[in-house]
């Protein structure tokens, strides 16, 4: 079945739900997609699918860039239940075709619309040199990090602090109590920077707020160097500027057209076959972790605003937040109300829907495919056998089995060419490798699963390239990313997001709302 590009358009133009999903590759969904197209890779869409897809009836659409890719995965989606699975008609190329516009990069409607943010309220922002200036003074301003802790570790502004986004607020009353003391607010290009910085401006916080100009790679550009290492955490305040914290955080919620609701409300919405919901814990992994209301997954808020088409790719569908404290849940739904979604905060949980422990994503039953004990693999290895590995390319680097050659599953039959002796294939946990055996018998190679994946292997691993049978394109390597990248290619990524307002306005189909302070 095919759904043409104009009724795509006239499902995201009126509200509806619709899950348009691109099939490539992170790396080739990066050279240019369609504005609220999800990446969900079809080597790994059994995976993926029932959680970020949890409603069976939702329209999908797939599409590819002619890799061949949409056929298999339809069949593939309508095995796991789906009854609403088509193929966008001419692919990729339809939609160019028809004179809409690509999107390139990863996450970019939420890039595009932090800088319509800046655009429209003029978040506030100084420069690096500025910054470094008065970092130096006699009395600095409090650096908030508002990117994920481990990409705060890996390199940070010097004296800066984590405050992933949806912890902002309490950070900037536990460091900057005083009102005479400023803020910047830093990620490592523009988004998380600006929204993080306006939402402390927006929350009505009395210090001086700016966004450090585009982030670690302005502070990069300009000449200054960065830390590396960093483990300096923002503490929770106390308890009245907690309570300060929540007035405010739930004045911006109200304002911007975010409800609150209870458990028995809830249950209504859970019982709405008719709608998808998401249900998200915005807290930090490790908060989460410890317990949770049932059927909520952990998305920390910053980066769930960041993040959205990869944490629920059904644009239209409800979007349920929850946190202890409210704050971060009010703030991160404050956003994603100007964002276009339908967004509620869960105002409390009842004793008996609470879980410990993390929250447990949904697969499909595992095919019945020969294994193998992980004792056996140097006896065919000896023999002549291949061990593939299908980990994601920086967790094949950072370790494998020896002699472990990467590979990318769709990509499998054709990369192994015509005479490839029989294989072992293994993942980290063992569930991407028995769907992909299957496949291969399927198709008359003789192909065997490691039992329990590599986390069964006892042996040292080794890092490094090691053998690729498929290139590395699972994975885009972002221009902030590290401190290695080309100076040419930050800067090209920085006029590439100075120039996502006019894309914006060119696709017509966001429907973004921005709330002024």
């Amino acid at each position: 079945m095919m759904t043409s590009v104009a009724m795509v358009r006239h499902r995201l133009l009126t509200g509806q739900e619709i899950a348009l999903i691109d099939l490539r590759e992170e790396a080739g969904h990066a050279t240019g997609h369609p504005l609220f197209a999800a990446n969900l890779p079809a080597s790994r869409l059994e995976q993926l699918a029932m959680q970020r897809l949890p409603r069976r009836d939702v329209p999908i659409v797939v599409f590819d860039a002619g890799e061949g890719l949409a056929d298999r995965a339809a069949a593939r989606l309508t095995g796991l239940g789906y009854t609403q699975v088509s193929l966008l008609e001419g692919g990729l190329a339809g939609w160019q075709a028809a004179g809409h516009e690509l999107f390139i990069d990863v996450n970019s409607y939420a890039k595009a619309f932090g800088e319509l943010v800046e655009a429209r309220v003029h978040t506030p922002s100084l420069p690096a040199p500025e910054v470094a200036a008065l970092l130096a003074a006699d009395q600095p301003p409090v650096v908030l990090d508002a990117r994920r802790f481990d990409e705060y570790a890996t390199m940070n502004i010097p004296g800066g602090i984590s405050a992933p986004g949806a912890e902002l607020l309490l950070a900037a009353a536990a460091l900057a109590p005083d009102p005479e003391q400023p803020i910047i607010v830093n990620c490592a290009g523009r988004t998380r920077s600006l929204i993080g910085a306006q939402s402390l401006v927006s929350a009505g916080l009395p210090n001086q707020v700016h966004a450090l100009r585009n982030g670690t790679i302005g502070w990069l550009l300009a000449g200054q160097t960065l830390s590396h290492g960093a483990q300096a955490r923002a503490p929770l305040p106390d308890a009245d500027a907690i309570a300060l914290a929540r007035r405010r955080a739930r004045a911006v919620a109200y304002r911007t057209g975010v409800r609150h609701i209870g458990s028995d409300d809830l249950a209504l919405l859970a019982a709405d076959a008719s709608r998808t919901l998401y249900c998200f814990d915005v807290r930090q992994p490790e908060a989460h972790a410890a317990g949770h209301p049932a059927g909520f997954r952990n998305y920390p808020g910053g980066q769930l605003v960041q993040e959205t088409d990869m944490a629920a790719p059904v644009r239209g569908a409800r979007i349920l937040l929850w946190d202890d404290l409210g704050l971060r849940a009010d703030m991160t739904a404050s956003w994603l109300a100007q964002m276009g979604w339908d967004v509620w905060v869960l105002d409390e949980a009842r004793p008996a829907d609470w879980r410990d422990g993390p929250h447990q994503v949904p697969l499909p039953p595992l095919p019945d495919v020969p294994l193998i004990a992980p004792s056996d693999v140097p006896i065919r290895l000896a023999a002549g056998d291949w061990l593939i590995d299908l980990a994601p390319s920086p967790q094949y680097r950072r370790g494998h089995i020896a002699g472990a050659r990467f590979a990318i599953r769709s990509r499998l039959p054709a990369d192994l060419g015509a005479s490839a002796p029989p294989l072992i294939v293994t993942c980290p946990d063992g569930v991407l490798a028995r769907l992909a055996v299957d496949d291969l018998r399927a198709q008359g190679i003789a192909a065997t699963a490691l039992a329990g994946g590599t986390a069964a292997w006892a042996g040292a691993l080794e890092a490094g390239d090691g053998t690729a049978l498929s290139p590395f394109v699972d994975r885009y390597r972002r221009p902030y990313e590290g401190t290695d990248a080309p100076r040419a290619a930050m800067q090209a990524y920085l006029d590439w997001e100075f120039g996502l307002v006019a894309q914006l306005e060119r696709d017509g189909t966001h429907g973004f709302r921005v709330v002024g302070p």
